[in-house]
């Protein structure tokens, strides 16, 4: 896979958005007393998580094809 920059940075921006998606959430766990809610806040983490990881890996495979 050989990225341009631009969809490098595209890449970059969505990381910076699920971190901080995943910090609101994990913060917002923490305060919600309603037990349906957390857990759709503690889902929501979860598949930030692994949403993170992918854009990782895709940035990873494209500083390697540098």
């Amino acid at each position: 896979m050989n990225n341009a920059i631009h969809e490098t940075l595209e890449l970059h921006e969505l990381l910076m958005f699920k971190n901080l998606c995943l910090t609101k959430s994990a913060t917002m766990t923490g305060l919600v007393k309603d037990q349906e809610l957390r857990d759709i806040l503690q889902r929501d983490a979860s598949r930030t998580k692994q949403q993170i990881e992918h854009l990782q890996g895709l940035l990873t495979v494209r500083s390697e094809t540098l």
